[in-house]
Parts: C-alpha cells; sequence; structure tokens
C-alpha cells in the first residue's frame, strides 16, 4: 500500500481501567477516501480506541499516526484542529440551540464581542449542502428529526475540513429510508476523499458500505477482511469466536389461545386483530411508524383505545395502567431501555427487583432483603448476566447485560404474556445469541411472548407466526409456511397479495 494513501496508523494500542484491559496492542490503518468498518461485541475495546483517537481518553501505551506524523491528543479540540471529527451514537448536540449554534459549538467566533451572524449562516449552508440537507440554519434543533440531527452532525464535522470522520452507530435511531440517505452521504464523502470509521452491530449494513472491517474482541485485535471476502458469518465468527446458530429454532408444542385480541383501535392503529396462544412466539413486523409498539402499549396499559376488546385468559379486560396489566400477568419490555425501564444510576440490584418488591416483605411490611438477594443472584445466574457486583449502578454494564437485567427483572413476576419491544436492539451479535436462547427456553415452557422487531431475520428466525402491519393495521398474519422476506415486506409495504392472509381463529 501507498504510505501516503495512509491517513492513520494505529500501532499497539493499550488501554487498561483499574483491572481491565479494554485495549491490547491494537493495530490498524485507515486509507484515504476509504469506510473502514470496526466491528466487535460490546466489551470489545471499540468505543475506548475511538475515545483515544478523539482525544477524550489518553493511551497506556503504542503510537498514532495521522497524515504521516505521530500525534498526541490531549483533548477532543486537538483532534478536531488535526481533521479528526467523531459523531457519537448519543448525540453530542444542545437541541434549545439552532442549527448554526450546534455546528460551530466550542467554535463560536467574535469580533469586539459580535458573533458574525452572516458568515456563520453562509458557511453552515455550505456545510448542509455537502451533506444534500436543506434545513433553516435557524432552526432550533428541537424542532428537527433524529436523522437531520445526524445529518447536522456531519455537516458540523465537515465544517471543521475533517478528513477523517468516526461514525459510531450513526443509523441507530433511522428509519431505512434514513439510512439509505446517510448511505449516499457516506459514499459522496469517500468521492470527495474523506475517510470514515464506521462503528457499528449492523453487520450485514456493514458488509455493504465498507471497503474493509477490522475486527476487534475481548480489546485485542483479530483481523481485518476486505469487502470482497465479507460474509456475515466470516464477520460474526471473528467477533464472537465461535459459529453462531441462525436456522429456525426447532417447533414445539403450542397451547390454546391465550390473548384475543379484536378490532383494536386507538389515536395511531385502526381495527387490529389477533390470537396469541400458549408457548407461541408472535412475532410483530413492519416499517417504523407502522403503529406496532403503539398497539402493545394499548394492551398493556400504558396507552389508552378507543374501540376495540381485549380478552385474557377468555375474560374481556382493559387495562387502565400498566400496574393492572403486570398483576394479570402481562408484561412489556420497551424499545428505549435507558428512558423507559432502566434507573441508570442505582444498583444493578434494585432494577433487577423493583417490579416484586411487594412480594418480598416481611409479615411486619418491611423489605425482606435476603429474598431480595436471593432472586437477584437466580436471575444473574440463569440470565447468565456478566457483572462486577449487583450493587453496581446498572449504567455499568454492556448493552446486553442492561437488556437481560429489564428481562430478569419482568421474568421475576411470573408473567404469562411477554410482550418484547425491540429485544436484541443496541446489542452486539454474542448478547443477541443469547437473548434468543433465553426467548426460546421462555416458549418452550409455555409463556406466551410478542416480539416486536424491525430485523427481518430475527422476526424470521424467532417467530412461530408473524403480525405485519401498514400505516395502522394489520395487513398479513403469516403462518410458519409464509414468513419470508418476500412476505413480510409486501405486507409491511401496503402491497400485499391477498393469498398472504391467513383467517383469524373464530373460536
Amino acid at each position: 500500500m501507498n504510505e501516503h494513501s495512509m491517513v492513520l496508523k494505529v500501532d499497539g494500542i493499550s488501554k487498561r481501567y483499574g483491572g481491565l484491559q479494554a485495549l491490547d496492542q491494537v493495530s490498524l490503518d485507515v486509507r484515504k477516501g476509504e469506510v473502514h468498518a470496526v466491528v466487535g461485541e460490546n466489551g470489545a475495546g471499540k468505543s475506548t480506541l475511538m475515545k483515544i483517537l478523539g482525544g477524550i481518553v489518553s493511551k497506556d501505551a503504542g503510537a498514532v499516526t495521522f497524515h504521516g506524523e505521530r500525534t498526541e491528543f490531549a483533548k477532543p479540540q486537538d483532534a478536531m484542529a488535526a481533521g479528526i471529527s467523531i459523531i457519537h451514537q448519543e448525540l453530542s448536540m444542545l437541541p434549545h440551540l439552532n442549527v448554526i449554534e450546534n455546528v460551530f459549538m466550542g467554535r463560536m467566533e467574535r469580533k469586539n464581542g459580535v458573533v458574525p451572524w452572516k458568515r456563520l449562516e453562509e458557511e453552515t449552508r455550505k456545510a448542509l449542502d455537502r451533506v444534500g440537507l436543506d434545513v433553516n440554519p435557524h432552526s432550533i434543533l428541537d424542532t428537527l428529526s433524529i436523522s437531520h440531527r445526524q445529518l447536522i452532525e456531519i455537516a458540523k464535522a465537515l465544517s471543521i475540513d475533517a478528513s477523517l470522520i468516526i461514525m459510531d452507530e450513526p443509523n441507530s435511531s433511522l428509519t431505512e429510508s434514513e439510512t439509505e440517505q446517510l448511505f449516499d452521504v457516506i459514499d459522496g464523502l469517500k468521492a470527495q476523499g474523506i475517510s470514515v470509521i464506521y462503528v457499528s452491530h449492523k453487520i450485514e449494513e456493514v458488509i455493504r458500505i465498507s471497503d474493509r472491517i477490522s475486527v476487534l474482541r475481548d480489546g485485542k485485535y483479530i483481523g481485518t477482511i476486505d469487502h470482497a471476502d465479507a460474509t456475515a458469518d466470516k464477520v460474526i465468527q471473528m467477533m464472537v469466536g465461535r459459529e453462531l446458530l441462525r436456522e429456525r429454532r426447532e417447533t414445539h408444542e403450542i397451547g390454546d389461545v391465550r390473548l384475543r385480541v379484536r378490532g383494536l383501535t386507538g389515536e395511531r392503529f385502526q381495527d387490529v386483530s389477533f390470537d396469541l396462544r400458549k408457548g407461541e412466539i408472535l412475532g410483530f413486523s413492519g416499517l417504523v411508524g407502522a403503529g406496532r409498539s403503539e398497539v402493545c402499549r394499548a394492551i398493556f396499559g400504558a396507552d389508552a383505545f378507543t374501540d376495540g376488546t381485549i380478552e385474557f385468559e377468555g375474560k374481556q379486560l382493559y387495562f387502565h395502567q400498566p400496574g393492572e396489566a403486570i398483576r394479570h400477568g402481562i408484561v412489556m419490555l420497551q424499545e428505549d431501555r435507558k428512558k423507559l425501564s432502566l434507573f441508570m444510576g442505582l444498583p444493578i440490584s434494585f432494577n433487577m427487583s423493583i417490579a416484586t418488591l411487594p412480594r418480598l416483605k416481611t409479615p411486619s411490611g418491611t423489605i425482606n432483603y435476603r429474598k431480595v438477594s436471593s432472586v437477584v443472584e437466580d436471575f444473574i445466574d440463569q440470565l447468565n448476566i456478566k457483572l462486577g457486583s449487583p450493587e453496581h449502578p446498572v449504567s455499568s454494564l454492556s448493552g446486553g447485560n442492561q437488556q437481560k437485567t429489564v428481562l430478569a427483572r419482568w421474568l421475576a413476576t411470573d408473567p404469562q404474556i411477554l410482550i418484547l419491544d425491540e429485544p436484541t436492539h443496541g446489542v452486539d451479535v454474542g448478547a443477541k445469541a443469547e437473548i434468543y436462547q433465553i426467548i426460546r427456553k421462555l416458549a418452550a415452557n409455555g409463556i406466551s411472548i410478542i416480539l416486536i422487531s424491525s430485523e427481518l431475520p430475527e422476526i424470521i428466525t424467532m417467530s412461530d407466526r408473524v403480525v405485519v402491519m401498514h400505516e395502522g393495521r394489520v395487513t398479513g398474519i403469516l403462518d410458519p409456511d409464509r414468513i419470508t422476506e418476500e412476505d413480510i415486506m409486501s405486507c409491511a409495504t401496503g402491497t400485499v397479495d391477498e393469498s398472504v392472509h391467513t383467517a383469524l381463529e373464530t373460536t
């Protein structure tokens, strides 16, 4: 390789946090105008490496060479000044400020105490044009969509003339069409000679968008493969050190109807009907905004509905709040675990046991902490939750172990129906495989499961039947022999063939 085409070279980078070796002699390089993906399970060291490159944390050993010069970035401003920009998964923007202020955050110039707004507006428009975004530079960020904010982050990177842009899970909150727009922008960056480090859990997309893929595992560099040689199985095997089971699960006995929904109608869904049987995994598929989560939140008592009926074990019920559903044995693991499920600063043990504390009291009404500890230890063992101590904050856990913590909370209530809304969102492939095994075991033990997922392979692999929604309506209920990508997308886009439908049971 021509040395002049190399933008970044990392040699033997190591970093330790206390007793944890986060990075151990990691080396890789990035070429001019290439998309270089960095993948690995949670805890593999990806974020630590990116923080070192961005001047956010210091390295213990090794060297970073950027544009042929050995560099040391003591702070993020040093990396930005050199031409490296990081777009974090959690967007580092201020929603109450306008686009100009966010693009020039930390770089706002003043002349005699006056901000040159006209010039900054012109430069902001030029940066927005480079990512194909047509928004008013004076718009308050909070009024714009997540995808627009993501593109504004990229525009901000371009405004500092970055030659290397690091994207950490850049499309985790984007729809399919917005992701396509992001990929178009990345292609445009490549054409301009700008290099991109692309960090993602979505292996199929990584293979599609990347020129090369480097794999980290347990803080070590495993290898780099070219786009032409990359397959999902090969990348995953490098990531986890083993092959993962990807075939359809074995079928097991499915019982009688446990939940019957008829004509359910609310603000964002209309006339939704389906049955859920004992021990069944019922997939819910559809494009973002189809109404899947809203239907399930209505069943769970988190949202109201205006018409229709819900029958549970043959009795018609209406839950005014989630607590009523939980007492009847219906629980829901919601998509945004950090905002809707977890108390991030509180201990793992508290997060895991909070739903069952009323059952864990002494006769005098105080909490029986011995029972609490027993329940917590039992589920840590059952779900293989990797942690330092149950008393550490839940924020110390990886995404997959946070998800298992929420799952443990609900399983401790002995549910009969478990609603899972994007249960593997933001977790790595190894944790994803473990969660799949847990779901399958729960179904085999007779728990009825509604699985909402935007990942077609997940729906196809895990579901006994699939309910597909489009614009708030059910457009198909697919039996096992019709659970294919073609039939699901036909229903999800509203172009369904009538033969795809299956009749609802009338019993």
